[in-house]
């Protein structure tokens, strides 16, 4: 015998332990019996497969596919159930195991999805790993009661000129923003969100459907600026089923509901609607839905309904966060009376609204302040910024309906001229660059300007270099009136008197007096 061997009464010992062990845990052992419903697919079309054998599935039930492929419930019929698809679903085929899971669909949810890229099934998709995150929430929620709902109190600053002091916005309102295809509806969430820096809002971009290409160049802007330290992006593109497109608003509003119980201020952006409501659509005739007007069907204003409802301000008693909505959809040459844009006026609390000829003409940000309103944010814009900015809507709304009369070639009185010359100093200033959002003390600097008509005497050749000019001397504002503009209090004629007289120093140099003369000799 070698010294490497195993004598044969260690090995047949060996052997009976382990037949004894074996035996033990056979007789240990009590095999339960559980039911599980399990089904079979009976036919599978784009983005939806039917499926037979499940009579207890629920209404939006999660189920199971081979693969991991996912899908809901929408159609619970007697037979056969209709199932939205979540995921790639080419390699499923009719007599394929379908398994319920006995859950809704759900998100994952909490502050380590803050930087990053997911999808509405909260994939990463930016390449730094998986997600860990230890809090799910469902997609679908109830909005919050009307008693556990507070006042919109505090603006949402978005940084643009035009639109905090015309059509303000509130913490807690839902603000709609629709014009034609490439009038810059995007550029105005993504300079929103660039705004937030320091305000102690999160945000959350929401692409729906969207080019790839485009939604790359939105996180470029965000992250070349710092915002993705406070933003999570969900995304969805083109060429993704239309099941994952529907879920996307949903998905990224729990996400942002998860930061508002914990008593945060989030911004929600849906870019765009337009995109949901036509994946909702193609979803619905696929399942054998009827149509209804543009082929829509019937509960398409109740899934916006829904989404929309659940931005909020919350009382403090609930620790006080909000949710401010601004939903994109896209208008069809120019109508807004279309059926998915007058839904959404409906539903929101105003609209900013995009003119193509403004971007035309080179207006930018190009919104027609005639057409957009904001029905709550003026109860929540700061004093300052009603103080300057109260009789400028009026006033560029009379330019506009002149200027157009102006066009025939008539001859105009002097006071229907100096109308039409202060509109175009208001639209010039109103004018702002992309990725360029201006703080709250420059605004009011450059507001006060306008309706003190500082601006009437430069020339419009030269109002950038002194709109430029002007906002480089709001950074010498004193700190303490800084904070004053910042907060409710009130605009004191102390502080009106220091903004006006530094802005009458720095507009001098750029004054023609031959102009000033002519104003004050028609004035006597």
């Amino acid at each position: 015998m070698s010294k490497t061997s195993v004598p044969a009464e260690n090995l047949e010992g060996a052997v009976d332990s382990a037949f004894t062990a074996i035996a033990q845990a056979q007789t240990a052992f009590t095999p339960k019996l559980t039911l599980r419903e399990v089904g079979a697919i009976s036919s599978i079309a784009t983005g939806i497969a039917k499926v037979s054998g499940l009579p207890d599935v629920g209404f939006e039930e999660l189920v199971e596919f081979p693969g991991g492929v996912f899908g809901i419930a929408f159609n619970v019929d007697r037979e056969e159930i209709g199932v939205v698809l979540l995921d790639d679903y080419s390699r499923l085929q009719a007599g394929d195991e379908v398994r319920r899971t006995g859950r809704v669909m759900d998100v994952a949810v909490g502050g380590e999805l803050l930087g990053r890229v997911i999808d509405p099934l909260g994939r990463p998709l930016d390449g730094n790993g998986p997600v860990a995150t230890s809090s799910r929430l469902p997609i679908e929620r109830p909005a919050a009661p009307i008693m556990d709902r507070a006042p919109v109190v505090v603006p949402l600053q978005t940084g643009l000129k035009v639109i905090d002091a015309l059509i303000p916005v509130g913490r807690g309102q839902r603000e709609l923003i629709l014009g034609d295809r490439q009038t810059g509806k995007t550029a105005i969430a993504i300079d929103t969100i660039l705004n937030q820096r320091g305000q102690n809002v999160l945000c959350v971009y929401c692409a729906i459907g969207q080019r790839a290409s485009g939604v790359a160049k939105a996180i470029a802007a965000l992250r070349s600026k710092g915002a993705m330290d406070y933003t999570t992006v969900v995304v969805t593109e083109g060429n993704d089923p239309p099941g994952l497109a529907y879920i996307a608003p949903y998905a990224a509003t729990s996400i942002a509901e998860h930061f508002t119980q914990a008593g945060r201020d989030v911004l929600i952006i849906y870019d765009d609607l337009t995109q949901h409501a036509r994946a909702y659509r193609e979803l619905s005739l696929l399942l054998r839905r009827p149509p209804g007007r543009e082929a829509f069907p019937g509960d398409i204003f109740y899934i916006h309904s829904r989404l929309l409802e659940r931005a909020t301000h919350l009382r403090a008693q609930l620790g006080g966060g909000s949710l401010t909505a601004l939903p994109i959809i896209e208008t069809e040459a120019q109508d807004i009376s279309a059926y998915i844009p007058t839904n959404l006026i409906s539903i929101t609390d105003g609209q900013i609204y995009l003119s193509p000829s403004l971007f035309e003409l080179g207006v930018l940000p190009a919104v027609d302040v005639g057409k957009s309103v904001s029905r709550v944010g003026g109860k929540a814009q700061r004093a300052a910024f009603r103080t300057v900015a109260g009789d400028l809507k009026l006033a560029y709304a009379q330019f506009q309906e002149l200027e157009s009369f102006a066009r025939f070639g008539a001859r105009l009185d002097d006071d229907t001229r100096k109308i039409i010359e202060h509109g175009k100093r208001i639209r010039a200033c109103l004018k702002q660059h992309e990725s360029a959002p201006m703080p709250v003390p420059a605004q009011i600097a450059v507001l006060m300007a306008l309706t003190q008509r500082l601006f009437d005497s430069v020339a419009l050749e030269q109002m950038t270099a002194a709109e430029q000019a002007l906002r480089e001397a709001a950074v010498t504002i004193p700190p303490p009136l800084c904070a004053r503009l910042e907060t409710t209090a009130a605009f004191s004629d102390e502080d009106h008197k220091t903004i006006l007289e530094l802005a009458r120093l720095t507009l001098a140099p750029f004054q023609t007096p031959p102009k000033v003369a002519a104003e004050v000799g028609r004035e006597q």
